[in-house]
Order: structure tokens, then C-alpha cells, then sequence
């Protein structure tokens, strides 16, 4: 008899267990969201509540698209290389440009080629974007534009776009937020004279859209077209490498 009243007794402590277990590994797994997205979530929740009470079927789709919402801003935590000369990827998504161009002229960067990678972000990437390098903002330049697909080459000319050069241990950096076909609202969390470490987070972009990065000349990219990166973690460039493999040639 004993052993089954402990069977009984500790089954109704093992349930609450269970399910909090549970609830820990739901949340350990999913992403944070992030403070942007709050506005759009509670009023997602709020139509959600008011269809499902008139509309039920109205109702569940609305639940449908703010999770969907909750899912676009989330904002995982990433583990950055450290290293000198090593450029990050502002942005998650697929590079669809790497070559010479000339930056936007608003960057100050000059009129000449610079090495540059763009990033097209489309709306199931995270759109969180993170510092290339450590260094310090030295100019932020926003320039109203249209809003065409952001991965056409044209976009980076034609749509409207918000500029933040870096200034790091490999000189100007150039990171250029660009608004596509849907994204509609460039978001940047710094100002000029704000400091950054490699991978901290600079902005966002809603809702689709495109990084562009200008670095300095002889820079050699090391992604290719075509390749996915993941802003935070993807080595674009490592700049101190190519010097060390310059000097061990002439040598």
C-alpha cells in the first residue's frame, strides 16, 4: 500500500514540473524580440482578440499574421569573431553584389571605386543590422529616395537609403541601409560620435530590404555572390590577413 500512495502523491508534483520544463525550453529556443516590434505585436494581439470574438475566422488569420510579425523581429543573439582587421556582415540575408562601385556621395568616402558587398535582406531574414567593425560613427547621412527592388544594382543609386561611415582601425568603413520594394522605414539606433564594437547592433530595416558595405581600397572580399551571410558572425573581409600574406610574399 505504501508505495502506491507515493506513486499517487507525486504524480500531481511531477505534472507542474513537466510543464514548466517545457515553458524553459519553448523560451530558451525561441529568439528574442526586439523593442521595434513591440508597437506592431500589441496591435496585432489587439485586432487578433476583437476578430476572434466577432469574426472567428477573421481571427485566426490575424493570429497567423501577428505571429509572423513576431517572428520578423526577432532578434537572436549572434557570436562575433574578434580579430584585427576582420570585417562582419552588417546584415543576415544573401549577398547579391560584390565589386567595385562608387559609393553614394552623401558618405564622403570620395568619387573613386571602392571594394563593396550588398546584402539582400528579404522579409524571413532577420533585419537587425550589426557594426562591420569596432569604431567610432563619424557621419550618418539619410537621402529620400524611391522604392524599387533592393536587389537590383539600380537600388543602391535610386532608393532611399541611410548612410553610417565607421571610422576603424582599417580606415572609413561605409555601411549603407537601403529600402526596398516593401521596406518603407530605416530605422538607426546611433548618432554621430557614438562608438561601436565589431557586431553590436546599429539599426533595422522594415519589412525587406538591403546593406550595402564600401571598404577601403585593396580590400578583398572573401564571400561570393550567391552565399548566405549572417550579420554578427560572417567574415566579409579580414583585411589584416591579406596585409600579412602581402608582407610574407615580398619577403
Amino acid at each position: 500500500m505504501t508505495p502506491r500512495r507515493s506513486a499517487s502523491t507525486s504524480a500531481p508534483t511531477e505534472q507542474p514540473e513537466l510543464a514548466m520544463s517545457l515553458i524553459d525550453t519553448i523560451r530558451n529556443n525561441l529568439a528574442p524580440i526586439h523593442r521595434e516590434g513591440y508597437p506592431f505585436l500589441l496591435i496585432g494581439v489587439a485586432v487578433s482578440l476583437l476578430l476572434l470574438w466577432l469574426v472567428p475566422p477573421l481571427g485566426w488569420i490575424c493570429v497567423l499574421i501577428t505571429a509572423w510579425i513576431a517572428y520578423f523581429f526577432r532578434d537572436p543573439e549572434r557570436v562575433t569573431p574578434i580579430g584585427p582587421g576582420l570585417v562582419i556582415a552588417p546584415a543576415d540575408g544573401r549577398v547579391c553584389l560584390v565589386g567595385p562601385a562608387i559609393p553614394p556621395r552623401e558618405l564622403g568616402l570620395g568619387d573613386a571605386p571602392l571594394p563593396r558587398v550588398c546584402i539582400f535582406m528579404n522579409v524571413f531574414d532577420v533585419h537587425v543590422n550589426r557594426a562591420p567593425l569596432a569604431g567610432q560613427v563619424v557621419r550618418i547621412a539619410y537621402r529620400p529616395g524611391k522604392f524599387l527592388s533592393a536587389d537590383l544594382d539600380k537600388a543602391s543609386e535610386d532608393n532611399e537609403r541611410n548612410g553610417v561611415v565607421f571610422d576603424t582601425a582599417i580606415g572609413l568603413v561605409g555601411v549603407v541601409q537601403i529600402a526596398g520594394l516593401v521596406a518603407r522605414r530605416i530605422v538607426c539606433f546611433v548618432r554621430e560620435g557614438d562608438q561601436r564594437a565589431a557586431g553590436e547592433r546599429f539599426g533595422l530595416i522594415r519589412f525587406g530590404s538591403r546593406v550595402d558595405v564600401y571598404l577601403p581600397v585593396g580590400t578583398r572580399p572573401l564571400v561570393a555572390e550567391g552565399q548566405r551571410a549572417v550579420a554578427g558572425e560572417t567574415i566579409l573581409a579580414d583585411v589584416a590577413g591579406a596585409q600579412r600574406e602581402l608582407a610574407f610574399r615580398v619577403s
